[in-house]
């Protein structure tokens, strides 16, 4: 886990243990530092993954798509703002950034098959319109964005956020997912859905009563 940029990103690069091959999961800004990391872990991207597409989670998706030649996988319904990524910069102050037409498109249903890893793609609307959540059942982890934080949950005031999606999103996830499950957020550090079902004050009403 790098914690990149000013909004203080998580981005995630996820290998096998001893394998020559990765992932990386939303690369948000910092490019020179996340492609020193992939160089000292001696790894080959084999893919870039993205959950959404705010400014601060694919900010250094083009270089690094460029450096390393990894496709990069980008939920269906926001492409358009990949390939135009200044243009939804809510604030100004950041950037710039490069924009991007995505490799591959996914919006969930679907099992990936990458870096040693079955991935199944979850749709997670709420705090975007397309966002999904990447899963790793056997570890078991979850890469869930700006879903699910510690003690937290995604914002929706933002362009096509919505609140009643996104409880629904991760109701599906505590419904789908054990305790023991890792939760690899987009921001503020790791936790698991046991510890958010019984202390995050927002998902109280998602409890059995």
């Amino acid at each position: 886990m790098l914690t990149v940029g000013p909004v203080q990103e998580n981005c995630f690069i996820v290998r096998r243990d001893g394998a020559d091959s990765a992932l990386i999961i939303d690369p948000g800004e910092e490019a020179d530092r996340l492609l020193q990391a992939v160089d000292e872990l001696g790894v080959k991207l084999e893919a870039i993954l993205l959950t959404h597409t705010h400014f601060d989670h694919v900010g250094a998706v083009a270089p690094v798509a460029r450096a390393t030649g990894a496709p990069v996988y980008c939920p269906k319904l926001e492409v358009g703002v990949l390939a135009d990524i200044m243009a939804f910069v809510p604030w100004p102050g950041f950037g710039p950034f490069e924009s991007y037409d995505a490799d591959e498109t996914v919006e969930g249903g679907e099992r990936l098959r990458l870096a040693g890893f079955d991935l199944d793609v979850i749709f997670t609307p709420g705090h975007s319109p397309g966002h999904v959540t990447y899963a790793i059942e056997d570890e078991p982890a979850l890469f869930s964005g700006d879903v699910l934080f510690q003690s937290s949950v995604g914002r929706t005031d933002l362009p096509g956020g919505d609140h009643a999606t996104l409880m629904a999103s991760i109701a599906g996830l505590l419904e789908r997912y054990g305790d023991d499950t890792a939760v690899h957020p987009g921001h503020m550090g790791l936790t698991t859905l046991g510890r958010e079902r019984a202390t995050n004050p927002f998902l109280q009403d998602l409890q059995p009563r």
